[in-house]
């Protein structure tokens, strides 16, 4: 799960073009929304995109979202959760 968290990382700076953020800084516990990242809703969006495209995954409830976008830790455990049982 450790390489998927620093994958991860990599990923979203790229994707969402936080070129001010180092890997290094993001821990895995640290939310992704308002603190932490400080991701906004266009933010998560792009994510919803990047994990369709990336991994396969579909992100359709406010509950699901919820789950997934609380930090790092949660969004590489849905995943490993979800890419088993939708591919």
């Amino acid at each position: 799960m450790d390489s998927l968290i620093e994958e991860l990382k990599q990923k979203i700076i790229d994707f969402l073009n936080l070129d001010d953020v180092d890997p290094g800084e993001i821990q895995a516990d640290d939310p992704l929304i308002t603190e932490g990242l400080g991701l906004d809703s266009i933010d998560l969006l792009e994510l919803v995109v990047l994990l369709e495209k990336d991994y396969g995954i579909k992100i359709t409830t406010k509950e699901d979202a919820q789950e997934a976008f609380q930090s790092l830790a949660s969004l590489a455990q849905y995943i490993t959760e979800h890419k088993a049982v939708e591919k």
